[in-house]
C-alpha cells in the first residue's frame, strides 16, 4: 500500500516483577481499583480503563529485585485530583509514607505517587496546563 500509513502499535504494557502475586493483586485491585482480567500460575494481567499492567511473581535468582522507589510505572491520567478523591479511603489504609500528593512538580506534571507492596513506585500524573 504505497503512501498509506498503517497504525500497528496499540499500547505499551509494563511488566511488574514481584516476589509474591497475592499482595500485588490485592494492592492493584483493592487499593487502586484495577480488575484482574487474567491469571494463571504466577502471572496476572490487571487493567483499569484500558491501562494494563502484567504482573509476574518470581523467587530466587530469577526472581524480582526489590523495589527501589524509582519511577518504574507512570500512568497518565486526565484528572489526578479526581483519582485521588476516589482512591483516598483506600490509600488511607496504607502507611502514610507510601502516598505522596497530589502535588505539582517543577517539570510541569501534577502527580500522585504510591509505593506498591514490593517497594516500586507507581506514579499517576497529568500535565499542568499553562506551564
Amino acid at each position: 500500500m504505497e503512501g498509506a500509513t498503517l497504525s500497528n502499535f496499540i499500547q505499551i504494557t509494563p511488566f511488574m516483577h514481584v516476589p509474591e502475586l497475592e499482595p500485588a493483586l490485592t494492592f492493584f485491585n483493592d487499593i487502586l481499583g484495577f480488575k484482574t482480567l487474567f491469571r494463571e500460575g504466577d502471572y496476572a494481567y490487571v487493567e483499569r480503563e484500558g491501562a494494563g499492567v502484567r504482573i509476574l511473581a518470581g523467587q530466587g535468582e530469577d526472581g524480582a529485585p526489590p523495589g527501589n522507589r524509582r519511577f518504574c510505572y507512570y500512568v497518565d491520567v486526565r484528572d489526578v485530583d479526581a483519582l485521588y478523591d476516589e482512591l483516598k479511603p483506600r490509600l488511607d489504609t496504607l502507611p502514610p509514607r507510601d502516598v505522596h500528593g497530589p502535588a505539582d512538580k517543577p517539570y510541569g506534571q501534577r502527580e500522585l505517587l504510591v509505593i506498591a507492596p514490593d517497594g516500586n513506585l507507581i506514579a499517576f500524573g497529568q500535565a499542568i496546563t499553562g506551564v
